[in-house]
């Protein structure tokens, strides 16, 4: 029997030639044209049937219930070929679209092929937040696009949705559950409407309309064919939100790295300056052309006033360096919001999303604000606030670095400063800054140094030369909270008038002749640290009133600079003059003295302390044998008693040289000193010519006060009360040491 699933009838209506390939066979044959027996094969000459099929073979076809294959009407076998080849132009332009947009203009220029129409539209529905996007092409020619609520506006798609079946609208009038543009479709003459769903593997997608302006337009033949295309929509569909979704992904990575491009050059330039105010003026500059801004501006913490000022503001009308830009001056106080996000380390942004004031925050610390303003309607600066947050994390580390760095280039200046007045404390004795001594004179020094030390008081120490003066000024330092900054010792006396003024407050280059590069004066060195000046009563009058000014206002210039320093030095002053007659003779500024005078301490003479002197004559002795590799361990009494006895007009230094001189000379254990030269010097040890000295000493002393209180004796600033005596006792002694005033005779 015959199976029409093998039966293929072709019939060419041109030149009435049928080909039929028959076969009574019960075997599938396979589907490879070349594998099918030779009585399946189609004739490939074209035979005419007549020729071909005896009557045999036409009786059996009859009996079998076939009938005669019968040419088609030719006009409609021209439209239905007609719309398949139509089917395959529209496959092959959605196939060359990856966007909805070209989606949609291939469909509507296409489609016509298959079916009449005056209206299109295509709808995506977007399940996951409930909205349709549509695409509208008016009779007008004119597309729109719009995106609506789903859940209260649109029902169209939502029934193609729910029910995923194509709909016809007959009249469109008669509808009244259609969102509003669709209805509107009515007044522009639109009367049938046609809908099928865009239904793919992913589910449905949306909907495809179309509509003309007769009524009852469409019918289930068009239905049919319009199934087929909404088939390739639906794929193509899906295609181009995949597509779509890969080239959201490659711009989004596109500009993440383009992004970090932009960070890693930023680093890389930033990186490269490191002086501060040079890289807040770059890095703004930078900044905004990072975030196409219109304003960035960068505050930071001001050491000297203490408070947020604008370091640096770049804007698009003025250049970063300017003085003054857009209104803002650099230095200037920053204001309320800046500050605000300072001390609250938090972020602020505008209700505009104009302004955007965000903290640079260092490793362990708010190190300033950075300030970005954008007027663009188009970029906003909450869209991007990650990347915005990653440059200011790169500023601040940018900015930590260069203060670091600035910090580091300060030290390493001042190290290098305090080198040169250092190198000779480092390769000096540290023995002898220990005061050594038990006496009572001593102990009341070392008392007077614990009870100054811990302040900032300007320290007045005097006494004779070689006493050790300067010891107890390192003594004071040492026990102050400025022993880890820099001693900084000037001899006043060493050091001419000219040139003074240059070693206490430094110079510029070219300030006078021989300047030839720029110096740091001795206060700005020892700033937070100790200025020891030694021989302070050498100082000229000339140059008292600028020394005056650091100890009241603390602040200077160098010379051939207007620019005033700060300084944070100690000064501690010495001399062995008594400056109290110089203020009276006129050689010393007594507002000077007095400033000085704050807290005095007087080092007594070696001659005062001969108890003293065993333990330095020890001290010096071993110290000098430990430095030429000697062995010194016996001091011979004779020579102590000698040397105990001796007046040590010379104090201390003097002591010292001798000593170093005995051990040189000394071959052995035994010290030999060389006493011939103090015999000159040596105090008499006969009864009556120790009471004589006793009274001349005396004598001296009652007449140097009498002189500096013109010869009072009574009263607060007499000669009796500094004498701390009675009146009557003072004209006692005075009578006896036969002491009279000028002019009494």
């Amino acid at each position: 029997m015959l199976r029409p699933e093998f039966m293929n009838a072709l019939s060419d209506t041109t030149d009435d030639k049928c080909t039929l390939c028959v076969s009574t066979a019960t075997d599938v044959p396979s589907f490879e044209s070349n594998s099918w027996p030779e009585k399946w094969r189609p004739l490939e000459d074209g035979t005419p049937v007549r020729k071909v099929l005896d009557s045999k073979m036409k009786q059996s076809l009859r009996s079998a219930g076939i009938k005669w294959p019968q040419p088609p009407d030719t006009k409609t076998q021209q439209s239905i070929a007609s719309r398949y080849e139509a089917l395959i132009a529209i496959a092959v332009a959605l196939g060359a679209r990856h966007d909805i947009d070209g989606l949609f203009s291939a469909l509507s220029a296409e489609l016509p092929r298959v079916v009449n129409f005056d209206f299109i539209g295509l709808s995506r529905y977007d399940y996951e937040h409930s909205r349709v996007e549509w695409r509208l092409r008016r009779p007008n020619g004119v597309i729109e696009r719009d995106v609506i609520d789903g859940t209260q506006d649109e029902t169209i798609s939502a029934w193609a949705y729910e029910h995923r079946e194509p709909r016809i609208i007959p009249i469109l009038n008669h509808e009244s559950s259609l969102h509003r543009r669709i209805n509107r479709l009515a007044g522009e003459a639109i009367q049938s409407l046609c809908a099928a769903p865009l239904t793919s593997a992913d589910g449905c997608r949306g909907c495809l309309l179309i509509g003309s302006k007769q009524s009852a337009a469409y019918s289930q033949e068009d239905l049919r064919f319009l199934s087929l295309v909404t088939d390739m929509i639906a794929t193509a569909l899906d295609n181009a939100i995949r597509f779509d979704s890969l080239r959201r992904t490659q711009d989004d990575l596109n500009a993440e790295k383009g992004k970090l491009q932009l960070l890693l050059d930023f680093a890389g330039q930033s990186s490269s300056n490191l002086e501060i105010h040079n890289l807040l003026h770059t890095t703004s500059a930078m900044v905004r052309r990072m975030i196409q801004g219109d304003a960035v501006a960068i505050h930071l913490p001001d050491k000297e006033s203490s408070s947020l000022r604008l370091f640096a503001v770049d804007s698009h009308d003025h250049a970063g360096g300017d003085e003054e830009n857009n209104g803002r001056v650099e230095g200037s106080t920053s204001g309320e919001e800046v500050c605000e996000v300072f001390r609250s380390g938090k972020p602020i942004l505008s209700r505009d999303n104009a302004d955007y004031v965000l903290p640079l925050i260092g490793r362990n610390r708010v190190l300033g604000v950075m300030e970005l303003s954008q007027q663009k309607e188009q970029v906003s600066l909450d869209q991007d606030a990650q990347f915005v947050s990653q440059i200011a994390n790169q500023v601040a580390l940018t900015i930590e670095n260069a203060l670091s760095y600035a910090e580091i280039v300060e030290l390493k200046e001042q190290l290098s400063k305090e080198k040169l007045y250092l190198e000779d404390e480092i390769r000096s004795e540290h023995g002898f800054e220990e005061i050594i001594g038990r006496s009572s004179a001593i102990r009341g020094v070392l008392r007077k140094i614990e009870t100054v030390a811990p302040t900032d008081s300007t320290v007045l120490i005097y006494g004779e030369t070689g006493t050790g003066k300067e010891l107890v000024a390192r003594a004071i330092h040492e026990r102050s909270s400025r022993n880890s900054k820099a001693f900084v010792k000037l001899n006043c006396a060493a050091i001419t008038t000219g040139l003074l003024e240059s070693e206490l407050f430094g110079h510029e280059r070219g300030a006078f002749t021989g300047a030839i590069m720029q110096r740091i004066g001795r206060f700005e060195l020892a700033n937070h640290g100790t200025a020891f000046l030694d021989e302070i009563g050498e100082i000229s009058l000339e140059l008292q009133p600028k020394l005056l000014r650091v100890l009241q206002e603390r602040e200077f210039e160098r010379l051939g600079s207007t620019r005033t320093i700060k300084t944070d030095a100690r000064l501690i002053a010495a001399t062995n003059r008594d400056l109290a007659a110089c203020v009276e003779e006129g050689a010393f500024r007594a507002d000077l003295f007095y400033r000085l005078n704050i807290f005095p301490i007087h080092v007594p003479p070696l001659r005062e302390r001969p108890e003293d002197i065993p333990l330095l004559v020890r001290h010096f002795a071993h110290h000098y044998a430990r430095r030429m590799n000697r062995v010194i361990d016996t001091i011979p009494s004779e020579t102590m008693e000698t040397l105990v006895r001796h007046s040590w007009p010379g104090n201390i230094r003097e002591l010292q040289n001798l000593i170093e001189h005995s051990v040189i000379v000394s071959p052995g254990p035994v010290l030999q000193t060389p006493l011939a030269g103090l015999q000159s010097h040596r105090v008499p040890n006969q009864e009556g010519t120790r009471h004589r000295t006793l009274e001349e000493a005396e004598r001296e002393h009652i007449l140097s006060t009498l002189k500096e209180t013109k010869w009072v004796i009574s009263g607060p600033r007499g000669a009796a009360a500094r004498l701390e005596m009675n009146r009557s006792t003072l004209q006692f002694r005075m009578k006896k040491l036969g002491i009279v005033r000028p002019g009494m005779e």
